[in-house]
């Protein structure tokens, strides 16, 4: 599915980049019309101005997004679950370096203030027991 999905992109994006090269040209070729035309002493608007695109540059954008949008959909890797218990389930099958947990499984635990002022107590007892 890989090489087709590739194609149908491939065809998408150069039908999109046609779609804006006319675009962008009848654009210029519209504002060139427009500007002999106001030369001509004929005033002109705002809304005549800018032509609107034509239906079908417009169609060709639209079939070009949606052969872009199809060809990306059907290149795309395999979903991964939903719910996190069979997602979970799954890295713990596999193991490995792919479980984004397994720092926070072998990390050291939280420094416990209580303990290490009651090691540090018995330290110094220990210590003066000794002189």
């Amino acid at each position: 599915m890989g090489f087709f999905s590739r194609i149908i992109t491939f065809v998408g994006l150069v039908l999109l980049a046609h779609a804006g090269y006319s675009a962008h040209e009848h654009t210029t070729l519209y504002s060139n019309v427009a500007l002999a035309a106001s030369t001509a002493s004929t005033p002109t608007t705002a809304s005549n101005f800018f032509a609107v695109v034509p239906l079908d540059i417009t169609i060709e954008t639209l079939i070009a997004v949606v052969l872009v949008s199809a060809g990306l959909v059907l290149g795309a890797e395999k979903l991964k679950p939903v719910t996190h218990s069979a997602w979970a389930g799954q890295i713990e099958r596999e193991g490995g370096a792919r479980n984004p947990y397994k720092n926070l499984e072998i990390r050291s635990g939280f420094w416990d203030v209580r303990k290490s002022r009651q090691e540090f107590a018995d330290w110094m007892r220990t210590q003066g027991q000794e002189k």
